[in-house]
């Protein structure tokens, strides 16, 4: 049987290469190196209309959220903290639409960075708009541990403690509907969160594809794998009551509960991506 194909989102962004400069889909080579490393076959994902969505996740077996830009902060009801970055206004509606496609047809779904905290958006959840402590530099990737929550998906991945590989000043705060945090960093915060069985949905708030540890790919890939071998039209939608049906998240969680985002700071915004 060949290699299952997994789509990975990717940027819209303005790039130079030989004598262009011009706009460009993006997505750094790690993505889809890990994907292969992993026995997936990669497809990249410009943000499109979001018509096409279900179109789009009809024809792979699973999909990556990837990291990038900060949520605009409308998309959950919140005003802008200053140190909140452009909103990409185009790539959001393109992967929440993504996000709703592949949970109604049941297509395996890992969200990675802004990936996780979109998902928790995309089920009616708040983020934290600026979080100190998990960034080195900027565009330095560090490093730090996380503990999975046993018994949880995540866990079944990456069972006990990880060292991972981290680059974000945003996090989860209120739970999404039928979302579960199911790894925590030693501060608290939300590393992980996953829907209830039979759903192969998970969000990591690290960059698995930034180090050496593909076990969270790899789990998407095979996931992706077993529901392509079944085929498609046998796969069991998932629905999951979010904001668009219910208004209100199921569940209260992040860095202790509070609906509350850190003070505002000076600067402009915190300038860089995820």
């Amino acid at each position: 049987m060949s290699a299952p194909l997994i789509g990975v989102t990717t940027y819209l962004d303005r790039a130079r290469w030989g004598v262009w400069d011009m706009e460009a889909a993006l997505l750094p080579a790690p993505y889809p190196r890990l994907v292969r490393e992993s026995g997936g076959l990669a497809v990249m994902l410009p943000p499109d209309g979001p018509a096409a969505a279900a179109a789009v996740v009809a024809r792979i077996d699973g999909l990556v959220v990837a990291g990038g830009a900060d949520v605009d902060p409308a998309r959950y009801g919140a005003g802008r903290d200053p140190r909140t970055g452009p909103p990409a206004g185009e790539r959001d509606s393109w992967e929440l639409a993504l996000i709703d496609a592949a949970l109604a047809s049941g297509t395996p779904l890992l969200g990675i960075c802004r990936g996780m905290q979109l998902l928790n958006v995309a089920l009616g959840g708040t983020l934290v708009q600026h979080l100190d402590g998990h960034v080195e530099a900027v565009g330095v990737v560090g490093r730090h541990a996380v503990t999975p929550v046993p018994g949880s998906l995540c866990a079944s991945l990456v069972p006990g403690p990880a060292e991972v590989p981290t680059y974000h000043h945003q996090a989860v705060d209120r739970l999404g509907a039928g979302l579960a945090a199911s790894a925590h960093a030693e501060d608290g915060t939300v590393e992980a969160v996953e829907l209830a069985a039979p759903a192969w949905a998970l969000g990591v708030q690290w960059h698995p594809e930034m180090g050496e540890d593909p076990r969270v790919m790899r789990g998407l890939v095979e996931a992706a794998a077993e529901r392509a071998r079944g085929g498609r039209a046998a796969a069991r939608a998932v629905r999951v009551p979010g904001w668009r049906e219910t208004g209100r998240p199921l569940r209260v969680g992040g860095r202790g509960g509070s609906a509350e985002s850190p003070s505002p700071s000076p600067v402009a915004y915190w300038s860089s991506t995820q």
